[in-house]
């Protein structure tokens, strides 16, 4: 279909995809573009943007902002605020349990914002929804609410019947089934109301396209059941819109791309590192402050650590609403075989031609098992340039972007100093192989002792450093693992040992590439001295941590 002259919304205009969409969108010359996100400063901020880019564009843009999954008069509020006040509460469980009626549609800020009652006077011919449904709907963590509701039930004299009620109603507004079907239902019936001719969605796979092995999570279980939560609720939304796509007086065009990939990026740079406006503090522990791991593991955090009175500054990557990475974060998320990722740019242009008609292949709704959006030779050949600008300006500002413990699991970060040590001490994988690992054990240890900064950069983001004794260790104010395994960063001679038994391997597995006949594609070569047909023995991170993920941890992508 035709977008010039045309009304147009896109729900989550400020995000990485959003954004890419609203800009694509531009050169089209829609009638009108509704730029709607969930706070007013994000929609007046791709406002500004896309004004400056289009300053002689015939197309009105119009910001517009709230939680499209409320009612219009809760929708500047943040969640917190309606979970934690009886009455908002109240309204919240009736609009997502019972029968939709008029009432109910006349309320909605999601209905009132397609038909065209607000923001402007018109209703959408076209619907373009980037919004991360399926993190919105599973993140209000029905697993905690849902712990709190039956330890209140097991404790009588604490559970008076104000708690309980409180707690139940918490629970039920955190379902996330009766809310993804409240949400179709209103879209389906605003569609018909407004007369809208297309919807495109940018859905999730829930997991950047990895299985139930992904190594990636938020320190949960693994498996982690908030993350299949997310996956289950993607899979529940593409299979309405499905249903959406086969209802006669729907839209004629109902779409969704799925983009099975990391999407990266927005910007690089160095400064502050944080997300949601909450930089990390700097954190010292002394060597002579070491205290007993199980002391450590038992207190509470207050009062540990020596704050330095800054924050953490350093090269990053923003990926938009995923958060901001380290480069060795961003390596390990990227490499063959972990996420990789894709541009919010091409997905932006995927979701522009199938509303033009186009047959890009990418549709899961004609195509479930043919159409997700996997990594691209664009961004594998981009990722190139991401790593060699990140390392510029590494040497710039002095310092090494190892990790921030945002990409998760703290098992990661751990990885990455760990290997970042080695390299730091050694240089080449066969030096620290030549050393003994009690040898390895005490240099790393007296690096750290005189290193504050790098001291710092670890216990700040919530990794302990266990000492070569594995009696003691150094902590900031917050241990983001309660094993050594899964997030400590470990000087002990033990580690040190499987250390060697992983750089044999890696080693091992380079020199097999090499020594391999077989020169056709038929080898992944995984590691970059593979790829470049060199016997090249240096430290390479943030491609250690992909290698230990996919061979120790079990969680290669089978697919891409």
């Amino acid at each position: 279909m035709d977008i010039r002259g045309k009304t147009v919304l896109v729900f989550g205009g400020y995000g990485l995809v959003g954004e890419a969409v609203c800009k694509e969108l531009m050169a089209e010359e829609p009638a009108r573009l509704i730029v709607a996100s969930l706070r007013e400063a994000e929609a007046r901020s791709t406002l500004e943007t896309l004004e400056e880019l289009f300053p002689n564009t015939s197309t009105e843009i119009i910001p517009a902002w709230g939680n499209i999954f409320v009612r219009h008069e809760l929708k500047d509020l943040h969640p917190r605020e309606i979970f934690g006040e009886t009455a908002l509460r109240a309204k919240l469980i009736s609009d997502t349990f019972d029968a939709l009626d008029e009432d109910t549609l006349q309320s909605s800020f999601l209905y009132l914002l397609v038909t065209g009652q607000i923001e402007g006077g018109y209703p959408a011919d076209i619907v373009i929804d980037c919004v991360n449904t399926a993190t919105g709907l599973a993140y209000q963590n029905i697993y905690r609410k849902s712990d709190d509701l039956w330890h209140c039930l097991q404790d009588s004299a604490a559970c008076t019947p104000e708690k309980q009620r409180e707690l139940t109603e918490q629970l039920l507004i955190a379902q996330y089934t009766p809310q993804l079907v409240r949400h179709v239902q209103i879209l389906y019936k605003a569609f018909k109301t407004a007369g809208t001719q297309a919807y495109i969605k940018v859905g999730t796979s829930g997991t950047g396209g990895m299985g139930l092995n992904i190594p990636f999570t938020h320190g949960e279980e693994k498996p982690s059941r908030m993350l299949l939560s997310k996956a289950a609720m993607a899979g529940a939304h593409s299979l309405l819109i499905f249903l959406l796509a086969r209802t006669p007086d729907g839209p004629s065009v109902v779409k969704e791309v799925k983009p099975t990939a990391a999407i990266a990026w927005k910007k690089i740079d160095y400064g502050p590192v944080g997300v949601g406006g909450n930089m990390i503090e700097m954190y010292d522990c002394l060597p002579e402050k070491a205290v007993s791991v199980d002391d450590a593991l038992h207190a509470t955090g207050d009062g540990c650590g020596q704050p330095l009175g800054r924050m953490l500054n350093n090269v990053y990557i923003d990926t938009g609403e995923n958060g901001v990475f380290s480069l060795d974060e961003f390596k390990a998320i990227t490499t063959l075989g972990q996420m990789m990722f894709i541009t919010p740019q091409e997905i932006a242009r995927v979701v522009i031609e199938e509303i033009l008609g186009s047959s890009t292949g990418k549709d899961i709704v004609s195509a479930l098992d043919a159409s997700v959006m996997g990594p691209t030779y664009r961004a594998g050949f981009l990722r190139d340039a991401v790593l060699e600008r990140m390392h510029q300006l590494e040497e710039k500002h002095g310092v090494r972007s190892v990790a921030f413990e945002f990409l998760g699991p703290p098992r990661l970060s751990k990885l990455l100093f760990e290997a970042y040590l080695l390299e730091r001490i050694y240089g080449t994988m066969q030096a620290a192989l030549d050393d003994s690992p009690e040898n390895m054990s005490q240099k790393i240890w007296t690096e750290l002792q005189t290193n504050v900064d790098l001291r710092a950069s670890i216990i700040s983001i919530g990794l302990p450093i266990l000492l070569p004794d594995g009696q003691r260790m150094l902590r900031g104010p917050e241990i983001k693992s309660q094993n050594a395994h899964g997030g400590w960063v470990d000087l002990t001679p033990d580690n040190m040992r499987l250390w060697e038994t992983r750089l044999k391997s890696i080693i091992d597995y380079i020199e097999t590439n090499l020594a391999s006949k077989d020169t056709s594609s038929a080898l992944d070569r995984t590691f970059p001295a593979a790829r470049r047909w060199i016997e090249d023995q240096k430290f390479d991170i943030g491609e250690v941590a992909g290698w230990i993920f996919i061979h120790e941890e079990g969680g290669l992508r089978e697919k891409t």
